[in-house]
């Protein structure tokens, strides 16, 4: 039974694309198109780890509200196993009107521990200037004994994190 059907693609399908190696989109164009798949369940493998990080302009020292204005400066340099996917470019409005979700940045690695690592180096990579993101709160996160242990849950914000010693960062 199903509890719950898509059809269509979550926005966390970059994880799933890079640990089995296939390109869901045009997999699923091909579907729409009445083709059949170049891939049986069999031939599926999970190869690595994967991880992605939702950037959204938000600030996390003020509750998570929307962050607005121009992305003066948005850029991160080519790095191995790190993917972007946004429809943002530098000099572009961030306005309050839609998903604050700007991009999403994915890391690939051979393990979990090797895939958190690449993601917090793209973190550390990554330049954003003329809004709050959560890229930073994204490494805090990262970098947190609790989620590198996987001993977390859905109260890990109101347990771990405080807004104002975030300020002080």
């Amino acid at each position: 039974y199903f509890l719950e059907m898509n059809t269509r693609l979550q926005v966390e399908h970059p994880v799933s694309e890079w640990i089995c190696g296939l390109d869901l989109v045009e997999e699923q164009i091909k579907v729409a198109r009445g083709e059949k798949l170049k891939f049986t369940q069999e031939d599926l493998k999970i190869l690595g780890h994967a991880i992605e990080l939702r950037i959204c302009a938000e600030d996390p020292s003020n509750n998570f509200l929307p962050s607005i204005g121009t992305l003066e400066k948005f850029h991160l340099p080519n790095l191995e196993n790190v993917r972007l996917d946004s429809g943002y470019t530098e000099g572009m409005e961030i306005p309050i009107q839609y998903d604050p979700l700007i991009a999403k940045l994915i890391a690939w690695g051979n393990n979990r521990s090797e895939a958190i690592q690449n993601l917090i180096d793209a973190i550390n990579n990554f330049t954003v200037e003329g809004i709050k993101t959560t890229l930073g709160f994204g490494k805090f996160v990262l970098e947190h004994p609790d989620f590198i242990s996987g001993k977390f849950d859905t109260n890990f914000i109101p347990k771990n994190f405080n807004p104002k010693e975030w300020e002080k960062t």
